[in-house]
Order: structure tokens, then sequence, then C-alpha cells
């Protein structure tokens, strides 16, 4: 009985994880004649604790064979628990089962009852709206026909977690779920909870003096959640990334202040209870701040001097220390011996530590290195651009000496072209020499072509439309065509242009243009309402050649044909007054200083340009550019002038990553031909200057215009009614602007923002006073709707015929007149070369809705009659 008791094996399994305890049972039903293993030969009856056969049963995809394989118990061999334990373990371990029995201990005939893994028809997520498919599917290592294994989901589980807290939502829960399908397959279903993201609640910091939290915080790129702008914010979910990198960035704050020993202790982020947010603390010293001492330099190379480097050195004994001033030197240094050729230089600066008495004395040693020549310039990355577009922007070619000015310039030009990336760096390597060196550049193509439709709204124009196609490199060979279509409450234009800035492979521009403009002006009243009067339409092209004299200089010529067209509504502004049946301008309706104007005027204009710009590209931080440009209209057609135009940008990058431009411009126009007569200017409205728009002024709202005031009553007193206002622009015109873009937070750049601060002063000026109109009496329209009758008088007591007969009868062509109204009386106003000058800040916000443009100015100075405006803005987007 006790022999009987030992040799019965009762063997269980117990499998973690998610799903319920599987236990081994032994069979109770009747079941099959079991597939015997090769038995052993015939012998006397085996004794207990030996294999006398070993059969299989419930495998259904593989070979009973093969399971007693995996057991590794073969007839013959002894056995006791440990090895039937050690073999269910083994069938366990390969994966394929989901339950094992052995039994027949008791007699020696081992019977392994299997019940195999299903296989996976298909892996279904659920639930997953943040995150999409194909970014979680290959994240799953099962797949279609492969064996279903806990642990195998197990896995794949962890890994869609750890996605999910990549994209910082680590309160994410992913549960497994299968739906049994026939021949023992199942549908693997991933039910997803993504819950929100993770938010950093706090940033605590613990061992700061001299330097509160929230003057640390902001130079960190992580942010606290909350505040007005969180909606907008990108970086204040955690990210364990982040967390490395605003260390560094403390490391590098402190370091700029003067504190040499600075370190972060530790840095830990821990997750609320809730596991909604993260705690981060950071533990800190400060050490002691450090000022400099004394600053040599020692150098090795023949053509630069110890003296001369000491000259380009910025820094000051006695000031606090400041590890970026010294890496800005040491990149000066190395500039000023790469314009010697002298590519890897070896300029190390060498620190002289006082901890007593906190003084750090720095020696720049420039060491011995050869000059060098360019081996070869390596291009990669230009899928598009043609590789002669790309090396023709190079300053420097293989077989030349080294010249890092020459190498920074052609990364300027590089940049300009507005194809690649927009932190694109020519990069140095050594050569198959010591005084060889590799130049290699590995470009990121943009976007080069738009077909765009954009919508927008302006405080100025009202609505905006516009379409457009263009393509700035066309076909990789640089060249620029495109066409357009624009519309506004005051502008409509279309368009059509086309540059090769490569004539035939020479450095020799071609350009040409054909387009149609229309302006619409409008009259702006005391009730700040805006009554459109004239319109200019211009059509006309032209075509543009231009050449570069040196590196920085370049010259271009030009000739344009526009026909200029200026007309007034007929049904508004147009009168019979002589009662003949024939429309013309009234005087009275319109002004005498617009009526002359109407016409069309052909303009044969040859002009040309002289451009310096040295910018360090299109969103420039340093350098200049300067236009000097005139035109000249006689070439047959009906203007006759000279127009001469300057203007001029300057760039300066200054500390604290402050940049301030400084602008100027200006213009003149001397006519070649005298007044047509007097209260007429020579230069036609459509040739004169209106200046640029000044910021806290309306569009058009400084320079001469003519202002027509109402009287109060029939006797001849002014009253306080503006009934319009026409700008009609000058002769000549200047304007300045200083601006200072201010720096700001790496979470308010990540929002797109870039504020600044900026006074704009300027003026139009100069005009020929116009013949205008004193209207003391208007007689009104019968009631048959017939035209309208002025009285120009200065005779108050001057009525309006009363007694005339009804339209229709024998002397119905005379117009019958209704009671008199008080006339008006028109000002020149404006014409002043004195100043105009506004002050104001503004910001460009790359919005969610498109490119955002707000100004706040405020007008300081201004002249009678100019039109002001404290805010305006532009918004558009693309559809």
């Amino acid at each position: 009985m006790t022999r009987r008791t030992g040799a019965v094996l009762l063997v269980g399994t117990i499998l973690g994880g998610w799903s319920a305890p599987l236990l081994a049972q032994e069979a109770t039903e009747a079941a099959p004649a079991p597939v015997v293993a090769q038995p052993a030969p015939v012998a006397p009856p085996a004794t207990p604790g030996t294999i006398r056969s070993i059969s299989v049963r419930g495998a259904e995809r593989l070979e009973p064979a093969t399971v007693i394989s995996y057991s590794n118990l073969t007839p013959g061999q002894d056995y006791t628990a440990e090895v039937l334990d050690t073999a269910l373990k083994d069938l366990y371990a390969t994966e394929l089962f989901a339950d094992v029995v052995i039994t027949g201990a008791d007699t020696g005939n081992l019977v392994i009852t299997v019940k195999e893994n299903p296989v996976i028809n298909r892996i279904i997520l659920e639930g997953n709206k943040r995150i999409k498919e194909d970014k979680i599917m290959p994240e799953i290592r099962l797949a279609p026909r492969q064996i279903f294994t806990r642990s195998k989901v197990r896995s794949d589980v962890d890994r869609i977690i750890e996605l999910y807290k990549r994209s910082g939502r680590f309160a994410a829960t992913v549960e497994p779920k299968i739906v049994q399908l026939d021949q023992n397959r199942v549908d693997l279903v991933f039910e997803i909870v993504e819950g929100p993201v993770s938010k950093v609640r706090a940033i605590n910091i613990i061992g700061n003096d001299h330097y509160g939290d929230g003057r640390l915080r902001k130079e960190m790129y992580t942010r606290e959640a909350g505040g007005i702008l969180g909606f907008f914010r990108s970086n204040d979910s955690y990210d364990p990334d982040r967390l490395a990198a605003d260390q560094q960035k403390l490391r590098a704050f402190y370091l700029t202040e003067g504190y040499a020993d600075f370190r972060v202790v530790s840095a830990l982020a821990e997750l609320t209870p809730d596991r909604k947010d993260f705690v981060i603390t950071y533990v800190v010293e400060e050490g002691p701040r450090y000022k400099f001492g004394t600053i040599d330099t020692e150098s090795s190379l023949r053509d630069l001097s110890s003296d001369t480097l000491q000259k380009f050195i910025r820094l000051r004994q006695g000031d606090w220390f400041n590890a970026k001033a010294v890496e800005d030197v040491v990149t000066s240094l190395n500039e000023i011996a790469g314009a010697q050729g002298y590519a890897f230089a070896d300029i190390s600066p060498t620190y002289d530590r006082d901890a007593e008495n906190h003084i750090m004395s720095i020696r720049f040693k420039v060491n011995e290195t050869p000059r060098v020549y360019v081996e070869r310039i390596d291009i990669r990355g230009n899928t598009t651009t043609r590789d002669k577009v790309i090396r023709r922007e190079f300053r420097i070619n293989e077989g030349d000496a080294f010249n890092a000015l020459k190498v920074k310039r052609s990364q300027d030009r590089l940049q300009s072209l507005g194809f690649f990336q927009e932190k694109l760096e020519v990069k140095q390597t050594q050569g198959s020499a010591p005084d060889r060196v590799i130049l290699s550049t590995d470009l990121e193509e943009k976007s080069t072509g738009e077909l765009q439709l954009s919508a927008g709204y302006s405080s100025l124009e009202k609505f905006i439309v516009a379409a457009s196609i263009q393509q700035r490199n066309f076909m990789g060979k640089g060249q620029e065509v495109g066409a357009g279509v624009n519309w506004s409450r005051y502008s409509r234009s279309v368009n059509l242009s086309f540059t090769e800035p490569y004539l035939f492979d020479k450095n020799v521009l071609l350009g040409g243009e054909i387009y149609r403009r229309e302006y619409n002006s409008y009259r702006q009243t005391s009730t700040d309402s805006r009554n459109n009067t004239y319109s200019q339409q211009s059509t006309g092209g032209g075509l543009r050649l231009g050449f570069p004299v040196n590196e920085f200089i370049s010259f271009g010529t030009r000739y344009s044909l526009v026909n200029d067209k200026i007309t007034l509504d007929e049904s508004t502004y147009f009168l019979d007054e002589d009662g003949d049946g024939v429309k013309e301008c009234s005087t009275v309706l319109a002004g005498r200083y617009l009526c002359d104007q109407l016409g069309t005027t052909l303009s044969s204009v040859v002009g040309y340009s002289l451009i310096f710009d040295n910018r360090n590209g299109i969103r420039a931080t340093r350098g200049q550019r300067f236009v000097f440009s005139q035109d000249f209209a006689g070439l047959g057609g009906d203007a006759k002038y000279i127009r001469t135009r300057a203007d001029a940008t300057k760039f300066f990058r200054l500390p604290k990553s402050f940049i301030l431009s400084v602008h100027g411009e200006g213009g003149y126009i001397h006519p070649l031909k005298s007044d047509p007569e007097p209260g007429v200017d020579a230069i036609r409205l459509s040739d004169r200057f209106f200046g640029p728009q000044m910021r806290g002024f309306d569009i058009r709202g400084i320079g001469p215009r003519v202002q027509r005031v109402a009287y109060a009553d029939l006797t001849g007193t002014l009253g306080d009614e503006v009934r319009g206002t026409d700008a009609i622009g000058g002769r000549a015109y200047y304007m300045g602007r200083l601006e200072l873009e201010i720096p700001v937070s790496s979470n308010i750049k990540s929002l797109g923002l870039r504020p600044s601060a900026f006074i704009d002063v300027g003026s139009v000026f100069n005009l020929t006073k116009p013949n205008l109109e004193d209207i003391r009496v208007v007689c009104n329209p019968n009631k048959a709707g017939l035209p309208v009758v002025f009285r120009r008088n200065g005779d108050a007591d001057l009525t309006c015929p009363a007694d005339i007969p009804e339209p229709g009868g024998p002397e119905a062509q005379i117009i019958d007149y209704r009671a008199p109204q008080p006339g008006f009386k028109e000002y020149y106003l404006g014409d002043s070369w004195k100043p105009r000058l506004s002050i104001g800040v503004g910001v460009n916000w790359v919005s969610p809705f498109g490119p955002l443009r707000i100004d706040i100015a405020k007008a300081i100075l201004k002249q009678e009659g100019d039109e002001t405006k404290l805010f305006s803005f532009n918004v558009g987007t693309q559809f």
C-alpha cells in the first residue's frame, strides 16, 4: 500500500499573469487507445519507478513523437516525482501548450495529455486614439498564424505601455483578451485605455541659495502644467530625455553666472499617487562665485602672434566668470585662424583656479598646426536640387587654400536659397593628408513648390483671399516660376513671373513678369466709415537683368511698360450738369483734384539698382542690406520723370540673444516736365509715393490729403462734419524703423511667438497744392431722379429756383430743383516734411490658424489730417 501511494503522482501547475490558475487534472472520461512509443522488448514486468511506455493524448497539430521528445522521457528510464515534474516544466517551456497532465505514474505506463495553445487568427486594437495603429503594430511581436502564448502577450503589453510612456501617457493600461474561434483559433484583442498625458505638476529645486525656483525654472525646457497658455503648451508633459537636458541647461546657466563649481546632485521624477502627473525634484550645489583673473594668450603660429590674438579677446579681468564667453572667444579665435588657412587650429583654454580667492585665470593657447587646402567638397542629400546649383553657391573650390570666412559665406548663401533645412552646416573633416581638408554638407531639402489657397482677415483690408502656385526650385535648377491671384476690399491682382538666377550657367540673373493690378482708394469720413473713390488699374510687364559686381555687391537693370488707368464710378461721381446728355466728372462730388487725374497713362520705364547684401540668411541676425535704385520714365509713353529710392537695413546681435534691426528708406520723384496747369501736379496720382505702412497709422494714413468739411447751415458757418478725406500721395517720402526682437524662454518659443518692440518715423510730402472747392449751397435733385445741380457762390443768400415746370412738359429739359442744402469746403492738409512718430510692440505668432502678426502702436507725433490706428492684426491660413 505504501509503495502504491508513493508511486502515484498528482502534478499541478499554476501560471502567473492575468488569467485564472490552470490546474493539471487527470482525465476521467474514456479515451481512445493511446499511441504507445517504442516499448521495450518483452520482458518481465517492470518494477515500479521504471517507464514501461509513453502515450500522448490531445495532440492535434503536433505528432505524438514530437510531444514525447519535448518531455525528455524515454521508455525504460527510471523516474521519480522530480523527473516527471521536470518533464512537465520542459513541455510548458516550449510554449506550445495551454495545459499538460502526466498520468500513469503508478503503473509505469505514462500518458501525457496536452491541450495545445491556439493559433492567432488576427490581432485587434481597441481604444487607441492618440497613437494610431501604424505606430503600435510594429511594437507587437505576435502575428496572425503564430502560436498564442501568454508570455509573448505579456511582452507585447509591456512594449505597448512603453510606447505610451514615451508619448507622455504613464497612466495608460493595456488588457489583452481572446475571442475563441473554431479549429482552436483565437482573435487576440488589446483593449487600451490611453489615459491623459502625464503633466509635470511641480518642479522643486533644493540647494539654490542665490536664485529662486522661479528664475531657474525659466532656464529649463520643461514647464509646470497650468496657466493661461497651458492649452497651447507642449513642454509641460513629462519626458525623461527633457529631464536630462534640463540638468545641462541649469549647469550652463550657473556657469555663465560665475558658479564654476556648480553641479546637479540628483534629479528625481516621482509619479503622483493618482498616476496622472509627475513631481520633479532637483538637488543642486551652487558653490562659490568666481571672477576672471589674468587672461593671456600664447600662439605657436607664425602668422598669428599673441599680441594679435589678444586684441580679439573681449574678456576683462575682474568680471564675473562666464563659461559661454570663454567658448565665444575660442570660436572667434578659430575663425581668425581659419581666415589665415588653418582649418584645424588647435586652440585650448587652460584654467588656473584659485579656490581660496575665487579667481579663475585663463590662458588661451594656440598650438602649431599646418595650413591646409580643400581636397574635395562632398554634397549629400540633394534628391531634387542639381549638384551644380549647390556648388555654384560655394565661395571656395576644390584645390583652394582653406579659408574659414569663405566657408561661412558659402554656408550663408546656401541658407539664403531657401531650399534646405534651417540649420544647414558645412562641416570640415581631415583629408587624406594632414594638410588636406574635406568640406561636406548633409542637406535636407524642403518643399519649394507651393499650391496654395489662402484666406484671412486684416484689420485694414478686411477679408483677403489669395490663390497662387509657385515653384522656387523649378526642376531642381534653382529657377523660380509663379502665378497668383489676390483679392481684398481695396486691392486685386493677378500675375505671372519667371526668374533664372544663372543664365547659360553664368552668374547673370534674368527675370520677367506680367501682371494686372487694381487698387480702390477710399474716402475716410468723420463717422469712421469708408467710401470708395477712384480706382487705379495697372496692366503691364517687365524684364530685369542682374549680375554680381563682387561677393556682396550686385547690379541690376530693368525695363517695364505699364498702362495705368484711373477711373471714378460714373453713377456716383459723374453728372450731366449742362443738360446735353453727356455726363462728366463732377468736381463737386469727386473733387477737382480727382477729376484732373482721370484718364490713361502709358509709362515706359528703364531703371537700375545697386545692391549690397551680406546678411546671414533669410531671417537675418547679423549683416546689412543696402539698395540704391533709379527709374527713368520717358523712353516713349506719357509719363516723364526720374524716380530715386534708397533702402538700407542693418542687423545687430546683442547680448542675451536680443536682435536689433535698424531700417531706413526714402525716395524722390523729379518731374521732367512742368505742371500742366495751375493746381495740377506734373506727377500723376498713379506714380506718386504714398509711403510704406507705418504702424500706429492707418493705411495711406500720412501725407498730403484733401479733407472736405460740411457747412453747418446756409449762412456759410462751417460745422464739424468731415464728409471725406482723400490721400493723394507726394513726390518725396522717408521712413525709419528701429526694432528690437525680444528673446523668449523655450516654452514661449515652442508656441511660435516672436515678440518685438519698435519705433517708426516717417513722412510723405512735396506736392503741388491742388485746386479746392468751396461750395456754400447745394441744390437737391427732383422727385423724378433728374441729376443733381450745384451752385458755387460765396453769396449765402443764393437760393435754388422754385418755379420750374414739372418734367414732361414743353420745358422738360429744365431741371426741377427742390430745397437747397448747406455745401462744404475743402482743405489741403498733411504736406509736411515734419516726422510722424509711433512707438509700439508687436508679435509674430505661428498660430494653429496660420501666421499671425499683431501690432499695438501709439502715434506720438502726427500732422493735421493724419489718420491713426492703435491696433492692427493680420492672420491667414491654408485650406
